[in-house]
């Protein structure tokens, strides 16, 4: 199957682009001198309010690449711009937020607490920072519990929590790692659904690392699937199964979204044939 570029190498960068990478390699170099190319030449664009997942086997990048993205660490080769500006700038702009698969809460403050801290830091002030949390707790559904403490929290409340305080800043992008990936299956099933209608209120673009292949389908405009090391886009594929903020847990029993899991499976063994073109209810 041909795969048709992702990003015009050629072009200036799009100051609209939530995410553009170009041309990125990451090599890590040991003790010894050897070297681990974790990246190979990636190009990939993400547009505002677009959900796009990265998914391939383990150790191809996905982490790496989204490091990268957030300026946790530095490329080898190629640029990276985050709304137009470097991912230094976006960084110290507070353009994106980020959560993990281990939520990283201070067990020593509220749900409150954590979720003020980033504009606590920021140096916001004490009302300001209320409202904000308070605005974000109804938005996850916690407003009940903004006086508990991490540890009479569940996972998947935790995980509630580190999303609002990663849009505490209200960024236009979110960074994700795997955040559903230590929940069980019931619970990573409601956290998709909080997630894509949080999504759907907020408008944030997300760049979501992901090992499930119908997690990806039912949150994403856009499937990234990645190459074994060193890193490679292998393919993209679009998802269309109606918009991403307004999906319903229903959407999991349809055909077209079984038809795409299987289609990113193949992807990922590395099969493509011509039909493999996007999927959308009918």
């Amino acid at each position: 199957m041909s795969v048709e570029p992702s990003v015009d190498l050629g072009a200036p960068v799009d100051t609209a682009l939530a995410v553009e990478v170009i041309n990125l390699s990451r090599v890590f170099t040991g003790r010894k001198g050897a070297t681990v190319t974790a990246l190979d030449n990636v190009s990939l664009t993400v547009r505002p309010g677009e959900f796009v997942s990265l998914i391939g086997p383990s150790g191809c990048g996905k982490s790496t690449l989204l490091r990268l993205i957030a300026d946790l660490d530095t490329p080898t080769r190629g640029t990276i711009a985050v709304f137009g500006t470097s991912a230094r700038q976006a960084r110290v702009n507070q353009a994106y937020g980020i959560a993990f698969q281990q939520a990283g809460l201070l067990p020593w403050r509220t749900v409150t607490g954590n979720i003020e801290l980033p504009l606590e830091l920021h140096g916001a002030g004490k009302a300001a920072r209320q409202a904000r949390a308070a605005e974000l707790l109804d938005l996850v559904g916690l407003t009940d519990f903004a006086a508990s403490y991490p540890d009479q929290l569940s996972g998947g409340m935790q995980q509630r929590v580190a999303i609002a305080r990663a849009l505490a800043e209200s960024p236009r992008l979110l960074l994700m790692d795997e955040p559903f990936g230590a929940l069980d299956e019931m619970t990573r099933e409601r956290m998709q659904n909080e997630l894509v209608r949080i999504c759907g209120e907020t408008g944030a673009a997300v760049v979501f690392v992901t090992h499930s292949i119908p997690e990806a389908v039912f949150l994403s405009d856009r499937v990234v699937v990645m190459s074994p090391r060193p890193g490679r886009i292998r393919d993209v594929l679009p998802v269309r199964l109606g918009e991403t903020g307004k999906r319903g847990e229903n959407l999991r029993e349809e055909e077209a979204f079984f038809r795409a899991v299987r289609q990113v499976r193949e992807l990922l063994h590395g099969e493509a044939p011509d039909r493999l073109r996007g999927v959308e209810t009918r």
